[in-house]
């Protein structure tokens, strides 16, 4: 009975010091306008910008969290954000500084180029005295939309070690199959990371480093090893439309420099040597496009083997990427070439052989990505047909280079001007 009681007596005091707590937090707690006018202004004068909140508010139970609704930023294109709660961290509150534990999204919409007229640094929006500034970043339905208007969905969620260093995150597109997600595992203590991409059926595995300058500049380096990539499903993966399809593999090397998490996203460089087997070039038929002389070229084309050199450099103006050293082949033609495309325009010079017909027919291909214009320069039969000469029935790049040389087709000289014959006087 002794024994009984000193055990209500010790749930008693438990109970009360557990009321007297959940009292001082309430009394701690700022009122749901006080804290949404902090807030607002926190906000615009953190990212540079008006900011609307549809409603802000303490809820205690559970657990004790600050639920923000429909916010949105003054941008023509607005970021909007449909809710997001935050767990403060309690002890942090009994000493009157608010500290998040985690923070969960729960629907946004976040158009690139309004993100990047933002100063968003993540140190400052939390207690610069917090050796680990956020646990955990939970995100739901987040919609990122580029700076062509393309709209693609993520889920993910991201373990943060201190002085924001990832300790794992995982992104993913959420009901796509085949699985597409990156998933990054820091390596102790170290500013390593290992990845694990899956994306068109195959995976890109590898490794990133960080390093930081004394003048607090970073500098990203890394490697990827894609394997077995299906290129037209990657593609659509990210609601974008694919130019061939057929698997990929090959070595990818990355780095980029900056001061900030977004200078470095901005400047981020990428060199990927591929190798493609049994393939189809997706609405362009090459052969056709040969014989036309580039009048016509609707259809498909099917390859044997594709290679060559992807290169993409992040710009302000978006990302531009390079394709060096194509070679293509299939049983009736060869070609090899390089191709750039930004903002969403395409250059392309291409040379190609036709086995049972011309060598070293260059083509050209500029304009929009949606409506390619297709022509072959002045010269290009004068030196095709001297290359088929010189080197007959050879369909290889070597036809094609020499064709192309002879005819100076891919920087043709202007042509000279006759002058005009001497008028007839009538006198003998």
């Amino acid at each position: 009975m002794q024994k009984k009681r000193k055990w209500m007596v010790a749930a008693g005091v438990l109970a009360a010091l557990l009321g007297v707590s959940w009292l001082m937090l309430v009394l701690l707690l700022p009122s749901d306008e006080d804290l949404a006018a902090r807030a607002r202004a926190e906000l615009q004068s953190r990212f540079g910008v008006p900011v609307a909140l549809g409603a802000l508010h303490w809820r205690l139970l559970p657990v004790p969290a600050v639920v923000l609704e429909d916010a949105a930023t003054g941008q023509p294109q607005s970021i909007t954000v449909k809710k997001l709660t935050a767990y403060p961290n309690l002890g942090a509150l009994l000493s009157r500084r608010l500290q998040f534990d985690r923070v969960e999204l729960d629907g946004a919409v976040v158009p690139q180029l309004s993100l990047r007229a933002l100063d968003v640094r993540p140190a400052r929006l939390v207690s610069d005295v917090a050796a680990t500034p956020l646990d955990r970043f939970v995100f739901r339905n987040l919609t990122w939309i580029s700076r062509h208007g393309v709209a693609v969905v993520y889920d993910g969620e991201i373990d943060f070690d201190a002085n924001w260093r990832p300790r794992q995150a995982r992104v993913r597109r959420p009901s796509f199959q085949p699985a597409t997600d990156l998933t990054l595992t820091r390596q102790g203590q170290e500013d390593r990371w290992t990845t694990h991409i899956n994306l068109g059926g195959g995976t890109a595995h590898g490794e990133v480093a960080l390093q930081t300058r004394d003048s607090g500049r970073m500098q990203l380096e890394g490697h990827l090893q894609p394997a077995g990539i299906d290129v037209a499903s990657a593609v659509s993966a990210f609601n974008r439309k694919p130019v061939i399809a057929g698997k990929a593999s090959g070595s990818t090397q990355l780095s980029a420099a900056g001061s900030t998490v977004g200078e470095l996203a901005r400047s981020l460089h990428t060199q990927t040597a591929f190798t493609m087997g049994r393939s189809t070039l997706l609405r362009f038929d090459l052969d056709k496009a040969v014989r036309s002389l580039g009048r016509e070229h609707a259809g498909q084309t099917e390859l044997e083997s594709v290679t060559g050199q992807l290169d993409t450099q992040n710009t302000p103006q978006g990302m531009v990427a390079t394709y060096t050293n194509v070679k293509a082949s299939s049983g009736a033609l060869s070609a090899s070439g390089k191709v750039r495309l930004a903002n969403r325009q395409i250059e392309a010079e291409l040379a190609v052989d036709l086995v049972d017909g011309i060598v070293g027919v260059p083509l050209l291909l500029s304009g929009p990505v949606d409506k390619v214009a297709v022509s072959v320069p002045r010269g290009a039969i004068a030196g095709a047909v001297l290359g088929t000469a010189v080197l007959p029935g050879v369909g290889t790049a070597i036809g094609a280079r020499l064709g192309a040389t002879l005819g100076n087709i891919f920087n043709p000289d202007p042509a000279p001007k006759l002058k005009p014959a001497p008028k007839s006087t009538g006198k003998p």
